[in-house]
Protein backbone atom coordinates (compact mmCIF):
# COMPACT_ATOMS: atom_id res chain seq x y z
CA UNK A 1 0.00 0.00 0.00
CA UNK A 2 1.33 3.19 -1.12
CA UNK A 3 1.76 5.68 1.58
CA UNK A 4 0.84 9.90 1.18
CA UNK A 5 3.21 12.37 1.35
CA UNK A 6 1.98 13.58 4.74
CA UNK A 7 2.56 9.93 6.11
CA UNK A 8 6.01 9.96 4.69
CA UNK A 9 6.81 13.28 6.51
CA UNK A 10 5.57 12.27 9.51
CA UNK A 11 7.29 9.51 9.73
CA UNK A 12 10.34 11.56 8.61
CA UNK A 13 9.91 13.71 11.71
CA UNK A 14 9.82 10.99 14.32
CA UNK A 15 12.79 9.59 13.30
CA UNK A 16 14.14 13.07 13.34
CA UNK A 17 13.58 13.62 16.73
CA UNK A 18 14.66 10.07 17.66
CA UNK A 19 17.82 10.61 15.80
CA UNK A 20 17.84 13.81 18.52
CA UNK A 21 17.36 11.93 21.29
CA UNK A 22 20.22 9.52 20.53
CA UNK A 23 22.53 12.10 19.75
CA UNK A 24 21.78 13.73 23.06
CA UNK A 25 22.47 10.37 24.71
CA UNK A 26 24.98 9.41 23.08
CA UNK A 27 26.74 12.94 23.97
CA UNK A 28 25.68 12.70 27.25
CA UNK A 29 27.86 8.86 26.99
CA UNK A 30 30.66 10.39 25.76
CA UNK A 31 31.04 13.70 28.04
CA UNK A 32 33.50 12.18 30.55
CA UNK A 33 35.82 13.50 32.63
CA UNK A 34 38.56 11.26 32.20
CA UNK A 35 39.41 11.07 28.43
CA UNK A 36 39.30 8.08 26.59
CA UNK A 37 41.78 6.31 24.81
CA UNK A 38 41.93 6.21 21.23
CA UNK A 39 41.31 2.48 19.82
CA UNK A 40 44.33 1.05 18.12
CA UNK A 41 44.90 -1.41 15.24
CA UNK A 42 45.98 -5.83 16.86
CA UNK A 43 48.54 -4.71 15.36
CA UNK A 44 49.74 -2.20 17.58
CA UNK A 45 52.66 -3.16 20.10
CA UNK A 46 54.03 -1.99 23.21
CA UNK A 47 57.85 -0.63 23.47
CA UNK A 48 58.95 -4.26 24.87
CA UNK A 49 57.06 -6.01 22.61
CA UNK A 50 58.47 -4.52 19.74
CA UNK A 51 61.83 -4.46 20.42
CA UNK A 52 61.31 -8.42 21.46
CA UNK A 53 60.02 -9.10 17.99
CA UNK A 54 63.21 -7.37 16.45
CA UNK A 55 65.01 -9.03 18.64
CA UNK A 56 64.22 -12.56 18.31
CA UNK A 57 63.60 -11.90 14.45
CA UNK A 58 67.72 -11.15 14.78
CA UNK A 59 68.65 -14.32 16.73
CA UNK A 60 65.85 -16.82 14.28
CA UNK A 61 68.01 -15.28 11.26
CA UNK A 62 71.48 -15.06 11.86
CA UNK A 63 71.65 -18.17 14.62
CA UNK A 64 68.37 -20.99 13.81
CA UNK A 65 68.48 -20.08 9.77
CA UNK A 66 72.13 -21.13 9.07
CA UNK A 67 71.39 -24.63 11.04
CA UNK A 68 67.64 -25.45 9.56
CA UNK A 69 68.47 -27.74 6.72
CA UNK A 70 71.34 -29.93 9.81
CA UNK A 71 68.94 -29.78 12.53
CA UNK A 72 65.94 -31.09 9.88
CA UNK A 73 68.29 -33.98 8.36
CA UNK A 74 69.31 -34.92 11.58
CA UNK A 75 65.79 -34.90 13.46
CA UNK A 76 67.95 -33.66 16.08
CA UNK A 77 67.91 -30.04 17.84
CA UNK A 78 71.11 -28.40 18.16
CA UNK A 79 72.16 -27.98 21.73
CA UNK A 80 73.31 -24.58 20.90
CA UNK A 81 70.35 -23.45 19.52
CA UNK A 82 68.87 -24.33 23.15
CA UNK A 83 71.51 -22.37 24.53
CA UNK A 84 70.65 -19.22 22.59
CA UNK A 85 66.89 -19.61 23.52
CA UNK A 86 67.60 -19.42 26.94
CA UNK A 87 70.67 -16.93 26.84
CA UNK A 88 67.99 -15.13 24.82
CA UNK A 89 65.75 -14.96 27.33
CA UNK A 90 62.67 -16.74 25.17
CA UNK A 91 62.43 -19.73 27.82
CA UNK A 92 60.65 -17.96 30.66
CA UNK A 93 59.44 -14.97 28.89
CA UNK A 94 56.32 -14.32 31.05
CA UNK A 95 58.32 -15.40 34.18
CA UNK A 96 58.98 -12.75 36.95
CA UNK A 97 61.95 -11.45 37.24
CA UNK A 98 62.56 -12.66 40.07
CA UNK A 99 62.71 -16.20 38.95
CA UNK A 100 64.97 -14.95 36.43
CA UNK A 101 62.23 -14.29 33.64
CA UNK A 102 61.58 -11.87 31.17
CA UNK A 103 58.31 -10.84 32.90
CA UNK A 104 57.02 -9.79 29.65
CA UNK A 105 53.14 -10.38 28.37
CA UNK A 106 51.43 -13.19 26.75
CA UNK A 107 51.68 -11.46 23.35
CA UNK A 108 55.34 -11.15 23.96
CA UNK A 109 55.45 -15.32 23.93
CA UNK A 110 52.95 -15.00 21.11
CA UNK A 111 55.12 -12.57 18.94
CA UNK A 112 58.54 -14.85 20.07
CA UNK A 113 57.27 -18.02 18.81
CA UNK A 114 55.42 -16.69 15.95
CA UNK A 115 59.12 -14.90 14.41
CA UNK A 116 60.74 -18.15 15.20
CA UNK A 117 58.56 -20.04 13.23
CA UNK A 118 59.45 -18.03 10.15
CA UNK A 119 62.32 -19.64 10.27
CA UNK A 120 62.45 -22.83 11.84
CA UNK A 121 58.94 -23.98 13.35
CA UNK A 122 60.33 -26.88 15.46
CA UNK A 123 62.25 -24.07 17.45
CA UNK A 124 59.21 -22.32 17.19
CA UNK A 125 57.31 -24.95 19.14
CA UNK A 126 60.31 -26.20 21.57
CA UNK A 127 59.89 -22.76 22.88
CA UNK A 128 55.83 -22.32 22.64
CA UNK A 129 55.25 -25.43 25.15
CA UNK A 130 57.83 -24.71 27.14
CA UNK A 131 56.31 -21.05 27.94
CA UNK A 132 52.92 -21.76 27.26
CA UNK A 133 52.06 -24.69 28.74
CA UNK A 134 54.92 -26.10 31.57
CA UNK A 135 55.72 -22.28 32.53
CA UNK A 136 52.51 -21.04 32.66
CA UNK A 137 51.66 -24.20 34.80
CA UNK A 138 53.88 -22.97 37.43
CA UNK A 139 53.02 -20.20 37.36
CA UNK A 140 49.52 -19.88 37.88
CA UNK A 141 48.84 -23.19 39.80
CA UNK A 142 52.14 -23.79 41.37
CA UNK A 143 53.16 -23.20 45.44
CA UNK A 144 55.44 -20.67 46.05
CA UNK A 145 57.71 -22.99 47.12
CA UNK A 146 57.45 -24.59 43.49
CA UNK A 147 57.85 -21.79 41.64
CA UNK A 148 60.73 -20.82 43.82
CA UNK A 149 62.68 -23.99 42.94
CA UNK A 150 61.25 -24.95 39.41
CA UNK A 151 60.71 -21.01 37.80
CA UNK A 152 64.50 -20.06 37.67
CA UNK A 153 65.47 -23.62 36.18
CA UNK A 154 63.04 -23.35 33.90
CA UNK A 155 64.05 -20.04 32.67
CA UNK A 156 68.01 -20.23 32.73
CA UNK A 157 69.08 -23.83 31.59
CA UNK A 158 66.20 -26.59 31.64
CA UNK A 159 64.03 -27.51 29.04
CA UNK A 160 60.65 -28.50 30.45
CA UNK A 161 57.87 -31.25 28.98
CA UNK A 162 53.82 -31.74 29.09
CA UNK A 163 52.99 -35.07 29.57
CA UNK A 164 49.87 -36.06 29.22
CA UNK A 165 48.71 -37.64 25.38
CA UNK A 166 48.66 -41.42 25.49
CA UNK A 167 48.18 -44.35 23.27
CA UNK A 168 44.32 -44.56 23.87
CA UNK A 169 44.03 -40.58 24.99
CA UNK A 170 44.45 -38.34 22.12
CA UNK A 171 41.44 -36.38 21.45
CA UNK A 172 39.70 -37.92 24.20
CA UNK A 173 42.87 -36.97 27.12
CA UNK A 174 40.65 -37.70 30.02
CA UNK A 175 40.47 -41.40 29.30
CA UNK A 176 44.47 -41.45 30.46
CA UNK A 177 45.21 -44.79 32.01
CA UNK A 178 48.51 -43.46 33.70
CA UNK A 179 48.02 -44.17 37.57
CA UNK A 180 50.03 -42.92 41.12
CA UNK A 181 49.11 -44.55 44.14
CA UNK A 182 50.39 -42.98 47.63
CA UNK A 183 53.13 -44.58 49.28
CA UNK A 184 53.64 -42.37 52.66
CA UNK A 185 54.53 -38.89 51.33
CA UNK A 186 55.97 -40.20 48.41
CA UNK A 187 53.73 -40.98 44.85
CA UNK A 188 54.14 -44.36 42.65
CA UNK A 189 53.55 -43.56 39.26
CA UNK A 190 52.89 -46.32 36.32
CA UNK A 191 52.06 -45.85 33.19
CA UNK A 192 53.25 -43.99 29.82
CA UNK A 193 53.08 -41.72 27.43
CA UNK A 194 53.29 -40.78 24.03
CA UNK A 195 53.55 -37.74 21.48
CA UNK A 196 55.17 -35.83 23.99
CA UNK A 197 57.14 -32.35 22.43
CA UNK A 198 60.26 -31.76 23.83
CA UNK A 199 60.98 -34.93 26.02
CA UNK A 200 64.55 -35.58 24.39
CA UNK A 201 66.09 -32.69 25.75
CA UNK A 202 63.25 -31.85 28.82
CA UNK A 203 64.74 -32.49 32.38
CA UNK A 204 61.72 -31.15 34.25
CA UNK A 205 58.60 -33.13 33.39
CA UNK A 206 54.38 -32.22 34.13
CA UNK A 207 52.82 -35.58 34.52
CA UNK A 208 49.00 -36.48 34.56
CA UNK A 209 48.27 -39.37 36.22
CA UNK A 210 44.87 -40.49 37.80
CA UNK A 211 45.03 -41.33 41.86
CA UNK A 212 41.55 -42.56 41.76
CA UNK A 213 40.06 -44.04 38.66
CA UNK A 214 36.94 -44.65 40.53
CA UNK A 215 36.36 -41.01 40.15
CA UNK A 216 37.44 -40.72 36.59
CA UNK A 217 38.68 -37.49 35.10
CA UNK A 218 38.45 -36.25 39.17
CA UNK A 219 41.06 -38.32 39.66
CA UNK A 220 43.54 -36.32 37.26
CA UNK A 221 46.10 -34.89 39.08
CA UNK A 222 49.17 -33.00 37.89
CA UNK A 223 53.18 -33.83 39.19
CA UNK A 224 56.33 -32.20 39.01
CA UNK A 225 59.21 -35.06 38.19
CA UNK A 226 62.89 -34.51 37.13
CA UNK A 227 64.51 -36.73 34.80
CA UNK A 228 66.95 -37.88 36.99
CA UNK A 229 64.11 -39.99 39.45
CA UNK A 230 63.84 -42.13 36.69
CA UNK A 231 61.90 -41.27 33.69
CA UNK A 232 62.55 -43.34 30.74
CA UNK A 233 62.50 -42.46 26.96
CA UNK A 234 61.06 -45.90 24.87
CA UNK A 235 61.07 -44.15 21.75
CA UNK A 236 62.26 -41.08 19.34
CA UNK A 237 59.46 -41.03 17.03
CA UNK A 238 60.80 -40.19 13.45
CA UNK A 239 57.84 -37.73 11.98
CA UNK A 240 56.93 -36.36 8.49
CA UNK A 241 57.58 -32.68 10.23
CA UNK A 242 58.87 -30.87 12.40
CA UNK A 243 61.91 -33.45 12.55
CA UNK A 244 63.87 -31.27 15.01
CA UNK A 245 61.46 -30.92 17.84
CA UNK A 246 61.65 -34.10 19.78
CA UNK A 247 58.26 -36.15 20.28
CA UNK A 248 59.12 -39.34 22.48
CA UNK A 249 57.03 -42.00 23.75
CA UNK A 250 57.43 -42.23 27.77
CA UNK A 251 57.51 -44.91 30.28
CA UNK A 252 56.66 -44.66 34.25
CA UNK A 253 58.15 -47.79 36.30
CA UNK A 254 57.50 -47.16 39.82
CA UNK A 255 58.35 -43.65 39.24
CA UNK A 256 58.57 -41.75 42.97
CA UNK A 257 57.59 -38.25 43.33
CA UNK A 258 57.44 -36.76 46.20
CA UNK A 259 53.89 -35.50 47.60
CA UNK A 260 55.37 -31.70 47.70
CA UNK A 261 55.41 -32.15 43.79
CA UNK A 262 51.75 -32.17 43.38
CA UNK A 263 50.75 -28.95 41.47
CA UNK A 264 47.16 -27.67 42.30
CA UNK A 265 45.68 -30.11 44.90
CA UNK A 266 44.59 -33.93 44.12
CA UNK A 267 42.10 -34.29 41.48
CA UNK A 268 42.70 -30.94 40.02
CA UNK A 269 44.85 -32.29 36.80
CA UNK A 270 41.89 -31.74 34.49
CA UNK A 271 41.01 -28.54 35.02
CA UNK A 272 45.04 -27.73 34.57
CA UNK A 273 44.46 -29.13 31.18
CA UNK A 274 41.75 -27.64 30.42
CA UNK A 275 42.64 -24.35 31.10
CA UNK A 276 46.17 -24.21 29.80
CA UNK A 277 45.94 -25.93 26.60
CA UNK A 278 43.04 -22.77 25.84
CA UNK A 279 46.69 -21.09 26.53
CA UNK A 280 48.47 -23.63 24.69
CA UNK A 281 46.03 -23.15 21.70
CA UNK A 282 47.05 -19.70 20.73
CA UNK A 283 50.66 -20.36 20.81
CA UNK A 284 49.86 -23.53 18.40
CA UNK A 285 48.04 -20.67 16.32
CA UNK A 286 51.15 -18.56 16.55
CA UNK A 287 53.53 -21.01 15.02
CA UNK A 288 51.38 -21.93 12.29
CA UNK A 289 50.86 -18.30 11.71
CA UNK A 290 55.02 -17.89 11.64
CA UNK A 291 55.23 -20.85 9.16
CA UNK A 292 52.80 -19.94 6.68
CA UNK A 293 54.79 -16.45 6.33
CA UNK A 294 58.02 -18.07 6.22
CA UNK A 295 56.48 -20.20 3.62
CA UNK A 296 55.61 -16.65 1.77
CA UNK A 297 58.58 -14.55 2.27
CA UNK A 298 60.87 -17.70 0.72
CA UNK A 299 58.66 -18.26 -2.13
CA UNK A 300 57.09 -14.68 -3.39
CA UNK A 301 60.66 -13.29 -4.36
CA UNK A 302 61.44 -16.44 -6.31
CA UNK A 303 58.07 -15.86 -8.17
CA UNK A 304 59.56 -11.88 -9.10
CA UNK A 305 62.95 -13.20 -10.26
CA UNK A 306 61.71 -15.78 -12.33
CA UNK A 307 60.66 -15.47 -15.87
CA UNK A 308 58.41 -17.13 -18.39
CA UNK A 309 56.87 -15.94 -21.49
CA UNK A 310 58.98 -12.33 -21.35
CA UNK A 311 58.08 -11.80 -18.08
CA UNK A 312 57.99 -12.68 -13.71
CA UNK A 313 55.68 -15.50 -13.40
CA UNK A 314 54.62 -14.02 -10.33
CA UNK A 315 52.79 -10.84 -12.38
CA UNK A 316 50.54 -12.92 -14.35
CA UNK A 317 46.82 -13.01 -13.34
CA UNK A 318 46.94 -16.59 -12.22
CA UNK A 319 49.39 -16.46 -9.75
CA UNK A 320 49.69 -13.10 -8.74
CA UNK A 321 45.87 -13.33 -7.83
CA UNK A 322 46.63 -16.31 -5.42
CA UNK A 323 49.69 -14.52 -4.11
CA UNK A 324 47.23 -11.73 -3.05
CA UNK A 325 44.86 -14.44 -1.85
CA UNK A 326 47.51 -16.11 0.75
CA UNK A 327 48.24 -12.92 1.79
CA UNK A 328 45.30 -11.95 2.69
CA UNK A 329 44.69 -15.25 4.72
CA UNK A 330 47.92 -14.48 6.24
CA UNK A 331 46.76 -11.15 7.92
CA UNK A 332 43.52 -12.91 9.04
CA UNK A 333 45.62 -15.34 10.64
CA UNK A 334 47.12 -13.46 12.11
CA UNK A 335 44.34 -10.75 13.38
CA UNK A 336 42.14 -13.86 14.73
CA UNK A 337 46.09 -14.85 16.78
CA UNK A 338 46.14 -11.39 17.91
CA UNK A 339 42.88 -10.87 19.23
CA UNK A 340 42.72 -14.65 20.87
CA UNK A 341 45.95 -13.22 22.84
CA UNK A 342 44.66 -9.97 23.83
CA UNK A 343 41.55 -11.33 25.10
CA UNK A 344 43.81 -13.35 27.32
CA UNK A 345 45.45 -10.66 28.48
CA UNK A 346 43.07 -8.63 29.71
CA UNK A 347 41.11 -11.36 31.26
CA UNK A 348 37.73 -11.55 28.81
CA UNK A 349 36.74 -14.69 28.01
CA UNK A 350 38.87 -16.25 25.02
CA UNK A 351 38.27 -19.98 24.46
CA UNK A 352 36.35 -19.63 21.26
CA UNK A 353 38.59 -17.01 19.71
CA UNK A 354 41.54 -19.33 20.85
CA UNK A 355 40.06 -22.17 18.91
CA UNK A 356 39.23 -20.20 15.58
CA UNK A 357 43.16 -19.07 15.71
CA UNK A 358 44.56 -22.60 15.84
CA UNK A 359 41.98 -23.87 13.24
CA UNK A 360 42.15 -20.92 10.74
CA UNK A 361 45.64 -20.92 11.17
CA UNK A 362 46.66 -24.44 10.44
CA UNK A 363 44.19 -24.27 7.42
CA UNK A 364 46.56 -21.11 5.95
CA UNK A 365 49.67 -22.89 7.04
CA UNK A 366 49.19 -25.73 5.24
CA UNK A 367 47.17 -23.87 2.11
CA UNK A 368 49.91 -21.35 1.89
CA UNK A 369 53.04 -24.16 2.28
CA UNK A 370 51.64 -25.78 -0.36
CA UNK A 371 50.93 -23.28 -2.57
CA UNK A 372 54.19 -21.69 -2.11
CA UNK A 373 56.05 -25.37 -3.33
CA UNK A 374 53.82 -24.44 -6.53
CA UNK A 375 54.72 -21.09 -6.93
CA UNK A 376 58.55 -21.90 -7.16
CA UNK A 377 57.84 -25.19 -9.28
CA UNK A 378 60.73 -27.48 -9.48
CA UNK A 379 62.53 -25.53 -6.91
CA UNK A 380 59.98 -25.71 -4.44
CA UNK A 381 60.06 -29.29 -4.67
CA UNK A 382 63.47 -29.56 -3.54
CA UNK A 383 65.34 -29.32 -0.37
CA UNK A 384 67.58 -26.69 -1.15
CA UNK A 385 65.32 -24.23 -0.83
CA UNK A 386 63.52 -25.66 2.46
CA UNK A 387 60.32 -24.39 1.18
CA UNK A 388 59.14 -28.31 1.47
CA UNK A 389 60.30 -28.11 4.66
CA UNK A 390 57.33 -25.89 5.99
CA UNK A 391 54.95 -27.56 4.11
CA UNK A 392 55.94 -30.72 5.86
CA UNK A 393 55.88 -29.11 8.82
CA UNK A 394 52.47 -27.61 8.53
CA UNK A 395 51.07 -31.27 8.43
CA UNK A 396 51.03 -31.17 12.45
CA UNK A 397 49.13 -27.91 13.07
CA UNK A 398 45.55 -30.11 12.76
CA UNK A 399 46.70 -32.71 15.02
CA UNK A 400 48.57 -31.40 18.31
CA UNK A 401 47.20 -29.63 20.99
CA UNK A 402 43.38 -30.18 19.99
CA UNK A 403 42.69 -31.27 16.19
CA UNK A 404 41.00 -29.27 14.05
CA UNK A 405 37.56 -31.28 14.23
CA UNK A 406 37.91 -30.35 17.96
CA UNK A 407 38.38 -27.00 17.28
CA UNK A 408 35.67 -27.00 15.16
CA UNK A 409 33.43 -28.71 17.68
CA UNK A 410 34.26 -25.99 20.23
CA UNK A 411 33.96 -23.47 18.08
CA UNK A 412 29.77 -25.06 17.21
CA UNK A 413 29.27 -25.85 21.17
CA UNK A 414 29.13 -21.75 21.96
CA UNK A 415 27.58 -20.85 18.70
CA UNK A 416 25.07 -23.63 19.60
CA UNK A 417 24.81 -21.47 23.28
CA UNK A 418 24.75 -17.98 21.31
CA UNK A 419 21.61 -18.86 18.99
CA UNK A 420 20.02 -21.62 20.74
Amino acid sequence: MQRTFLQRVATTSRTTRSSVVRSARLARCLSTSRPLAAPTSLHTLTEEEQMLKESVRRFAVEEVGPKVREMDENEMMDPKIIQGLFEQGLMGIETSAEHGGAEASFTSAIIAIEELARIDPSVSVLCDVHNTLVNTILRKYGTKEQRDKFLPMLAESKVGSFCLSEPASGSDAFALQSRAVQDGKDWIINGSKMWITNSYEAEIFLIFANVDPSKGYKGITCFIATKDMGIQIAKKEQKLGIRASSTCTLNFDDLKVPEENIIGGLGKGYKIAIEILNEGRIGIAAQMLGLAQGAFDKAVPYTYERKQFGQPVGTFQGMAFQIAEAATQIEAARLLTYNAARRKEEGLPFTKEAAMAKYFASVVAQKVSGSAIEWAGGVGFTRETGIEKFWRDSKIGAIYEGTSNIQLNTIAKFIQKEYS
